[in-house]
C-alpha cells in the first residue's frame, strides 16, 4: 500500500501542489499543529518547521483507505491530517463489519504506532473527506535523527506520549467494559438461578 500510497497513477492520491514545500501555508500549517497542545508535542514552532521538511505533501480523495487494519507490510508512515476528516474503524471479535470508533479532523496524526514499532495496523482509517495531509516515513525520521537529532528525539518522546495516552484511555474504556460486564453477569445469575 505505501509504495502505491506514493505513486501517482493510484486512485485516491495524488501530490501536493508544488507550492506545498517547506514555508508554503501547508508547511506552516503542518508545523503549527505539531506544535498544538492537543498534539501532545514538546516541539516549538523552529523545532516543527524543521520536521515538517522532512514531510510529504500528499492529498488522499475521499473514501481512500490509507491504512488497513491488520496490514503487516507498507506500515513505515504516519500521516499528520491538515484539512478533512478520517473514519478509524475495527473489526470487533465476531463481527464481519468493521465498527467505527471515531471520526478525526485536523491536527490528528494517524499510524505512528506502525511507525515506530513496525507491526501491522491496529485499526484502519478512511478518509471520510477529501485529506490535505502531510506524511512522514520511517526512512525520513530515521534521516531527521541523524541530522538533527535533538529535534528527532524530542518528536519520538511526543509520539511515544500520544501512544501513552491513548494506551490510557483503552485502559479506563477497558475498565468499563469488565465492570458492565460483571454487571450483566450479576443481573443474568439472578434473573436465571443455576
Amino acid at each position: 500500500m505505501f509504495q502505491k500510497l506514493f505513486n501517482k497513477m493510484t486512485p485516491g492520491f495524488v501530490e501536493a501542489e508544488k507550492g506545498d514545500t517547506a514555508g508554503s501555508p501547508s508547511a506552516t500549517l503542518a508545523a503549527r499543529m505539531l506544535t498544538a497542545p492537543s498534539a501532545l508535542m514538546q516541539l516549538s514552532l523552529d523545532e516543527a518547521k524543521v520536521v515538517v521538511e522532512y514531510m510529504r505533501p500528499q492529498i488522499i480523495a475521499e473514501g481512500t483507505m490509507f491504512i488497513r487494519e491488520g496490514e503487516a507490510k507498507d506500515i513505515g508512515f504516519m500521516v499528520l491530517v491538515l484539512d478533512g476528516e478520517v473514519t478509524v474503524e475495527n473489526i470487533v471479535v465476531s463481527r464481519v463489519s468493521p465498527i467505527t470508533l471515531t471520526v478525526l479532523g485536523p491536527g490528528s496524526m494517524h499510524g505512528e504506532l506502525g511507525l515506530i514499532d513496525g507491526q501491522p495496523r491496529s485499526a484502519s482509517c478512511t478518509a471520510s473527506t477529501k485529506l490535505r495531509c502531510a506524511i512522514l516515513t520511517r526512512e525520513a525520521m530515521e534521516e531527521l535523527l541523524k541530522d538533527h537529532p535533538k529535534i528527532g528525539a524530542k518528536l519520538m518522546m511526543a509520539i511515544a506520549m500520544r501512544i501513552g495516552d491513548r494506551l490510557r484511555d483503552n485502559t479506563e474504556k477497558l475498565k468499563k467494559y469488565v465492570q458492565l460486564t460483571k454487571t450483566m453477569q450479576q443481573e443474568i445469575d439472578r434473573l436465571m438461578p443455576g
